[in-house]
């Protein structure tokens, strides 16, 4: 979901009177809408609770930075937010705190697909199609999004092989069902590729979670994948930016606990954020799926429709494989970063 080069920038500090801590709590995500969201419904909310200093960073993902901390033994980010490949692959190189699943007080509220060696899901997101409904309409899969034909314009992708050989293949017929098999093999990378080479010139390359919808306000793309949560938050500022549900691409992120940092303070706001209350606060502000299931019952009727996790929008949904891009992304990122340069 996330690049794989590191920019780290301070997004926000939080203060209030602070008891005697070795060093306040750090928490870490990827910034924007999202982080804004929990920002108000995860951080000040727990922040209150404990009675103590609470600072956030954000970046772009990797896990460059943890490493380098943990190795040096100058670990100061204490939760960060991952998506599922690179928490397992920090998890791997012993970067993070393992979950002793049997003792955490959450543990029989979270879904099993949420619970790993070495973290906890924050929320389910989904990548889908968009498109500004004051401009363009009647789109609705994948292979729309191929016809240039009909609906004139650039596209906007995100530049990244993951998630996007996987569209590729959408737009040209593949099922959901059978999708990775099918780029498990050369023959299936090979027709990911030549069906992205009929709209290469079309296609507008993003990377951060921000562009694509920048671009949808400007004009300068007719339509684009995006995050479904970053659609709801452009709209809740009166844009009219609409989205097709038709085999969305759907991944969890999750909360990881990097060694060395404030380890105990890190368990009690991780198991703050996925308790139902925050969980349902975080899901109606920003529109994402959540984790704790006793959180499902009590999201609001007109949200539930618009989640990643709704029935309806689960119909041709694609489950983002982490153990096909585990063992996969290295090689196809190298294909892809070499076909995008020629």
């Amino acid at each position: 979901m996330r690049t794989r080069f590191f920019a780290m920038m301070t997004s926000a500090t939080l203060v209030v009177a602070s008891p005697a801590l070795s060093r306040d709590l750090t928490v870490v995500g990827f910034g924007g809408a999202t982080q804004e969201a929990m920002r108000e419904t995860l951080f000040k909310p727990f922040q209150e609770k404990a009675g103590a200093p609470l600072l956030e960073e954000s970046y772009t993902g990797g896990i460059a930075k943890v490493k380098a901390m943990v190795e040096t033994g100058t670990t100061t980010w204490d939760v960060v937010q991952m998506d599922e490949n690179e928490m397992i692959l920090a998890c791997d190189q012993g970067l993070l705190e393992p979950f002793d699943w049997a003792s955490l007080p959450n543990s029989a509220e979270i879904i099993e697909p949420a619970k790993s060696d070495c973290g906890v899901g924050a929320f389910v997101w989904s990548k889908i199609l968009a498109y500004d409904g004051d401009k363009t309409s009647g789109v609705t899969s994948w292979a729309d999004f191929w016809n240039l034909e009909k609906w004139p314009g650039k596209r906007g992708l995100r530049k990244q092989a993951r998630m996007t050989l996987e569209v590729a293949l959408l737009a040209d017929g593949a099922k959901p069902e059978e999708l990775y098999a099918i780029l498990a093999t050369k023959e299936g990378q090979d027709r990911a590729f030549a069906k992205l080479d009929e709209i290469k010139s079309s296609i507008q390359w993003w990377e951060s979670g921000a562009q694509p919808m920048e671009w949808l306000a400007s004009g300068e793309v007719t339509m684009t994948s995006a995050y479904n949560g970053r659609v709801i938050a452009a709209n809740q500022q009166g844009r009219h930016f609409k989205m097709s549900w038709t085999n969305q691409l759907y991944a969890m992120d999750f909360w990881a606990i990097p060694k060395g940092g404030n380890r105990d303070q890190a368990f009690r706001i991780v198991n703050f954020m996925t308790s139902p209350d925050p969980q349902k606060a975080f899901a109606e502000k920003m529109v994402y799926g959540v984790t704790n299931a006793k959180a499902m019952d009590s999201i609001s009727a007109d949200i539930k429709p618009q989640l990643p996790t709704a029935e309806e929008n689960m119909a041709g949904a694609l489950a983002v494989s982490t153990p096909f891009w585990v063992d996969h992304e290295e090689e196809l990122q190298q294909r892809f970063n070499r076909w995008v340069a020629q």
